[in-house]
């Protein structure tokens, strides 16, 4: 394996590691959200709404993909998959570096947001003389 592609390599793993790490500081996000009677008002409707768009986005390109028109619209994005794959490859690793430092920023916010939610402890009272 050459020096280049080993480089590559690492970085690419990099990359799955900050989705991994986005991915739990979203989970702890939500987690500490929940926690609160009002923010769990909040996510319960933001899931329902979630729930309702991937259902209502899955029944239009199912219908689309069954229609004449969607048959001649799914050949020709094939063949611009095709295409795109040819020119994507250099793109990506053009991409590549800029994507790990977006994840890196995104997951630094997450974090801040995560310790501003978080219960802060009781402060003690003063005794009464």
């Amino acid at each position: 394996m050459t020096t280049d592609k080993q480089t590559s390599d690492d970085a690419w793993r990099e990359v799955g590691r900050q989705f991994q790490a986005l991915g739990e500081s979203l989970a702890t996000a939500f987690r500490t959200a929940w926690e609160r009677e009002e923010n769990r008002q909040h996510l319960e409707s933001m899931k329902t709404g979630l729930e309702a768009m991937v259902n209502q986005v899955g029944q239009a390109i199912k219908e689309a993909s069954t229609s004449p028109q969607g048959q001649q619209v799914r050949q020709e994005v094939k063949k611009a998959a095709e295409s795109a794959r040819a020119a994507g490859a250099q793109t990506l690793q053009d991409a590549q570096p800029h994507l790990l430092s977006a994840l890196r920023q995104i997951n630094a916010e997450i974090q801040k947001v995560i310790i501003r939610m978080e219960p802060k402890p009781a402060a003690p009272e003063d005794p009464i003389e």
